[in-house]
């Protein structure tokens, strides 16, 4: 273990470097999903002329590469999101493990938990990245057993996206031109039937049918909403098959089975469903807030009055499904000390444009860029602003994904195949507990 002298002593030297001074080549791997967009983007580094996050963390890449003076270079591999963690898992085997990788928070214990991670808490303090700048959930989603893991970039959750025309033609406006939302379960169907009987659109849209689960995560918040704990702190109990459960499972069949939502959507159907106007309120993530916005601005789209909203509170508690992307240097004891001060040098330029990622529509970690005019000044962040304070996840625990994914099937059955929700539920418990077990 190097000392703490000298480790300091090299980032001093690197970041004197970074602004002028001899430099030295270098290339470090950069391990990510969110698409290949080359040929839009392949030469931007004017990252205001970027857009969504294939486009965003591109040309942060290709800035980054055109500007440093330590002679860095950051050499991109774009991986399937279906097949990331699978493949990032693999390279600890071939020895080809990258220098930088994205990582989401509910992913990050599967990798910590077996010191497949470099700690980072000294290493971004000796930057002057200052955690303390991070929002509480960010920093959390980030540490493990008192150890900073990953430089937190985001909290991206669940909303409402919302198609204002057909809401005011529903007649669920406000007379401050704002969206009429459901306060309680009985609210929600009402207002569905309303818009339905009013436009002959469909009230709800959501990815139905494929393992994105976007139901799986409006189950989540209902459950929390309810004061309910998914999964127990210490992850060895579900509370899945409970009074609760089976209220906002009830809840979510009724969307369907009243014809509230078109069960035959996959993740794109639903999305293009949403903006050729045949969905009044589409079920996504702050992800998609910057595209829907831009195609609503286009003229080209039948959505043409767009507006964003936090997930209603319908039930005791306000709570919505989040989760978080962040970057991590995975652990590799062969990586140059070159190679780890370059990472850190891109780690630092993230964290210094964490702006421009939220451009995307994801929500800053950063206490002092959601406090920015810079910030405020973005499309429709006023309309979500509570969701940093209501993000709620999954505990920090191993095999957290495997959890999701085991709901998923179950979940989904009950508009699929018309499956009982009391029996989607026991499937869903047993499906779960399963998995808890491999944590024990």
């Amino acid at each position: 273990m190097m000392k703490t002298s000298k480790r300091l002593a090299l980032a001093t030297a690197l970041m004197t470097t970074l602004w002028g001074g001899a430099a030295q080549a270098v290339d470090i791997s950069f391990f990510r999903f969110f698409g290949d967009c080359k040929t839009e983007y392949g030469d931007v580094t004017d990252v205001s002329k970027a857009n969504g996050e294939c486009g965003i963390i591109t040309a942060l890449t290709n800035k980054f590469n055109a500007e440093n003076t330590i002679g860095a270079k950051v050499v991109t591999q774009t991986v399937d999101w279906g097949t990331y963690y699978d493949l990032l898992t693999a390279t600890y085997s071939t020895g080809n493990i990258p220098d930088v990788a994205v990582m989401h928070a509910s992913v990050m214990p599967n990798f910590s938990d077996r010191d497949l991670l470099t700690p980072l808490g000294k290493p971004l303090a000796d930057l002057g990245i200052k955690t303390d700048d991070f929002v509480p959930a960010a920093l959390k989603n980030a540490t493990a057993k008192e150890e900073v893991y990953a430089l937190p970039y985001d909290l991206h959750a669940l909303l409402f996206h919302i198609n204002m025309d057909l809401m005011k033609t529903a007649g669920l406006v406000n007379g401050d031109g704002s969206p009429i939302l459901p306060k309680s379960p009985e609210e929600l169907v009402a207002q569905g039937k309303k818009f339905k009987k009013a436009t002959g659109k469909y009230y709800l849209g959501s990815e139905s049918q494929s393992s994105e689960g976007m139901m799986i995560r409006f189950f989540d918040s209902l459950m929390w909403q309810q004061g309910v704990d998914v999964i127990s702190p210490d992850g060895k109990t579900a509370s899945i098959n409970t009074a609760e459960g089976l209220k906002a499972a009830k809840l979510i069949s009724t969307i369907y089975s009243d014809g509230l939502a078109n069960s035959a959507l996959d993740y794109p159907g639903s999305e293009q469903a949403f903006l050729n106007g045949e969905t009044g309120i589409l079920l996504n993530g702050t992800w998609a807030v910057d595209n829907y916005d831009a195609q609503a601005k286009s003229g080209k789209a039948a959505l043409k009055t767009y507006r964003v909203a936090n997930v209603p509170q319908i039930y005791a508690k306000p709570a919505v499904w989040a989760d978080s992307h962040m970057w991590v240097i995975p652990k590799d004891d062969g990586r140059s000390e070159e190679k780890t001060q370059a990472a850190l040098a891109f780690l630092k330029f993230l964290n210094d444009n964490n702006f421009e990622w939220s451009r995307t529509g994801h929500l800053s970690v950063r206490q002092s860029v959601l406090g920015s005019e810079e910030f405020k000044s973005l499309p429709h962040r006023a309309e979500f602003a509570e969701t940093t304070s209501n993000a709620t996840a999954l505990p920090q625990i191993q095999n957290q994904r495997a959890v999701y994914n085991a709901m998923i099937t179950d979940f989904n059955a009950m508009w699929l195949t018309s499956t009982d929700p009391q029996a989607a539920l026991d499937a869903m418990q047993s499906g779960v507990e399963r998995v808890l077990r491999r944590n024990r």
